[in-house]
């Protein structure tokens, strides 16, 4: 597949699993978004292999660009748990095994205690989530990596919604996406975009989605970067 083919697929594949939906949905910066994107909804095993699936062959295509040459996986709490588990067994099944390891959102006391589980995190860490909304997420992955001696290397997420971030309650001139890139300087690897989802929906037969372009497009031309 190429990148393209990939996000279409990605997108096709996430409406026909309901985890991307169409209606009026508030966001976390109180703007009425007319699409949802909630990646909890890959919720069986079927669907979570099959998200794993285009994380790993997106991954795959840019390291193959040269864009990208990490070490390991690590998944923020609490849904970058599940994803790097199984983009780590994903990427294994297709001949590139690395370590994986993630964070507890609570200190263990007992045992081997700590926050961090899974392998000792180590080289260039690429951090695996759904999103990014706000970059709190990442800054505090990036903090738990740097103080381990590893390197917080890239980023990679399902979507990148391409809108304005807020900051003070006034619409920056910039996504969160572009803040991790230029503030905190790691590459961001994603497998769709928004601008993929109004391809998809531009290039739809079925009028069921076709005329969600409208909507989508005029949210894309009023908080898009």
């Amino acid at each position: 597949m190429s990148t393209d083919a990939l996000a279409q697929g990605f997108v096709e594949f996430a409406v026909e699993a309901g985890v991307l939906r169409f209606g009026e949905f508030k966001t976390k910066a109180g703007r009425l978004s007319p699409y949802f994107f909630n990646a909890g909804l890959f919720d069986d095993g079927a669907k979570l292999g099959r998200l794993a699936e285009f994380y790993a062959r997106r991954l795959l295509q840019a390291r193959e660009r040269g864009e990208f040459d990490f070490d390991m996986l690590f998944g923020p709490a609490y849904k970058g748990i599940a994803l790097a588990a199984a983009v780590a067994i994903e990427l294994a099944r297709l001949g590139h095994n690395v370590p994986f390891a993630y964070n507890r959102k609570e200190a263990k006391d007992h045992g081997e205690g700590g926050t961090l589980v899974g392998a000792k995190l180590a080289g260039r860490v690429l951090i695996i989530d759904d999103v990014i909304s706000a970059g709190t997420s990442v800054r505090e992955s990036i903090a738990m990596i740097t103080a381990a001696g590893a390197t917080p290397y890239a980023v990679t997420i399902a979507l990148d919604r391409q809108e304005k971030a807020v900051e003070n309650g006034q619409d920056a001139e910039w996504s969160a996406v572009q803040f991790v890139e230029k503030q905190l300087g790691l590459r961001i690897a994603s497998i769709a975009t928004l601008d993929d989802l109004l391809q998809y929906l531009r290039s739809n037969a079925d009028p069921a989605l076709s005329t969600h372009f409208a909507r989508v497009a005029a949210y894309r031309e009023r908080y898009g970067v």
